[in-house]
């Protein structure tokens, strides 16, 4: 029974509020059907994305993964889920630039913690963002598109689908970065922000990759660079930022957390039997078709990116002026 004088964390830490858990045998995990909460709707990259790795994982391990989605609030609704779960292993779910590095600036309050309620496991994924220019804008290339809104400053609008996404903060760096001014034009989406590009209503458009990537490959819009630091296997022959821009990175990152409290020893398991998943064959093709890449990367390392990306998401939230409401 619980010690009726300590908290609930200490007792988590301490490794006696989870009863179901053998804290001291953790290299058999699992044992049963895990649950894995996805923060996005069925359907979407996101959730393609997770799916994949948890049927690799259900492979690799002989337990079910079975995808809960659980939307709304930005996120916060299944981070706050993930984190008021029962902390013995087998409740986990996806943390990544939204949850943890950009909703700390973006509300005014949140039910979690980012860096005290979970226990950060691993990386999965990686999606960069990309820049799409309508095709009658007269620029081929990042100097071009840098020198034609030096030229004009304001003249040129550009449109994400969403205020403190990750395209929004894109081009909010960019333009931090370049010196230059593109006003703001925010829409309820990518797909609609991208058929206004089309017919020249805004003339530039940061979006993640998945969403327009049909209408680049058949030259409906035309790509200019991808804002990872290096070039996206979805499409090779499309330049990264940083090749222009050095050091330029923002993308969409996601990661496997779980509710704080875990053993590093399980941990360290965990991560080891999640990078076999990233690396098998059918999982990287799934990822490259979706305009992602497996991000193997572990607890020490994954935890210390986010840490960096959430002082960086801070400062280009109060730059961009983006808010929740």
């Amino acid at each position: 029974m619980p010690h009726p004088f300590l908290p609930r964390r200490t007792l988590i830490a301490a490794g006696l509020a989870a009863p179901g858990l053998a804290w001291g045998q953790t290299d058999d995990w699992p044992r049963q059907t895990v649950r894995y909460i996805n923060l996005y709707a069925p359907g979407g990259a996101n959730d393609i994305l997770s799916r994949a790795w948890c049927q690799a994982m259900t492979q690799i391990t002989g337990q079910q993964f079975v995808v809960e989605n659980r939307t709304g609030a930005g996120g916060t609704v299944g981070s706050d889920a993930i984190a008021k779960s029962r902390p013995d292993g087998y409740t986990l779910g996806l943390g990544g630039v939204a949850n943890l590095a950009i909703a700390p600036s973006l509300f005014p309050s949140l039910p979690y913690d980012p860096f005290r309620d979970y226990s950060l496991i691993s990386g999965l994924y990686r999606q960069p963002n990309i820049l799409i220019v309508n095709n009658d804008l007269p620029v081929r290339s990042v100097p071009e598109l840098i020198a034609l809104l030096k030229a004009h400053p304001g003249r040129y609008h550009y449109a994400t689908g969403g205020a403190g996404t990750t395209p929004h903060l894109s081009a909010e760096l960019f333009k931090m970065t370049t010196g230059t001014n593109m006003p703001f034009v925010q829409y309820r989406g990518g797909a609609p922000a991208l058929v206004d590009l089309m017919a020249g209503q805004v003339q530039v458009i940061f979006d993640n990759l998945a969403g327009p990537i049909g209408a680049v490959r058949d030259g409906k819009v035309r790509a200019l660079a991808v804002t990872s630091p290096e070039r996206s296997p979805s499409l090779p022959n499309l330049p990264a930022l940083a090749e222009f821009l050095p050091g330029f990175d923002l993308t969409s990152w996601n990661g496997l957390i779980a509710p704080a409290g875990l053993p590093s020893r399980m941990i360290r398991h965990m991560a080891e039997l999640a990078h076999r998943a990233l690396t098998s064959p059918e999982l990287v093709k799934t990822y490259t078709d979706n305009g992602a890449t497996p991000w193997v990367v572990g607890p020490e390392d994954y935890a210390a990116y986010a840490r960096t990306q959430e002082l960086l998401m801070r400062r280009l939230v109060q730059l961009s002026g983006a808010s929740a409401g």
